[in-house]
């Protein structure tokens, strides 16, 4: 199983979420990065992955939506209408939501972010480009250099969903398979000298 287009994946970042008012205090906030770059983070040991700057350029005028915990039913802002702002920088992908004071979830979650009890987001993609380093040292790196992003998400606990770690896991065996078979090539073809 290699990852690809036809997987959808999160990724989770712990950050620091800020909530604000702006004018009369009645247009609230939440705001900070969903995405870091040129974060290496470890899947598992000897397995890493980062997104690299840029990778989220070419993405940023999809419909993208935020969500509480990726739940898909709560729907708290949307670049489209306007509630969901999206830009990239240096350091990552910043987001700032405008928050419905009509709406009981999207409330619930402001007055979480501003206490410090939920500060940690996530975001789901689809990976359009990457780069895999297999290190001489045995460990695997790979470097996200473009995405299809869809989501960004303020969770209560951040973590890399199964199936992108599945994925990355099932292409690591298949290329310890593959080095294993051609080990067994070489040595096929030496002991016929």
């Amino acid at each position: 199983m290699e990852v690809g287009r036809e997987t959808r994946q999160t990724r989770s970042l712990k950050t620091e979420l800020k909530t604000r008012g702006e004018g009369d205090g009645s247009d609230l906030i939440i705001e900070g990065y969903f995405v870091v770059f040129g974060r290496e983070t470890e899947l598992w040991k000897g397995a890493y992955e980062e997104i690299a700057p840029g990778a989220c350029d070419a993405t940023l005028t999809n419909d993208i939506r935020a969500l509480i915990n990726h739940e898909t039913r709560l729907v708290i802002g949307r670049n489209k209408s306007g509630t969901l702002s999206l830009r990239a920088d240096n350091y990552g992908l910043w987001g700032s939501v405008k928050i419905n004071p009509n709406d009981t979830d999207a409330m619930n979650l402001y007055e979480r972010v501003k206490r410090g009890d939920v500060d940690q987001c996530s975001f789901g993609f689809n990976v359009v480009r990457e780069e895999t380093d297999w290190r001489d040292d045995g460990t695997v790196k790979w470097t996200v250099m473009e995405l299809d992003l869809h989501e960004v998400s303020v969770v209560t606990f951040p973590a890399y969903e199964d199936t992108g770690v599945q994925a990355r896991q099932a292409e690591v065996a298949q290329h310890r398979a593959r080095q294993m078979e051609q080990r067994k090539q070489n040595l096929k073809a030496r002991l016929k000298k």
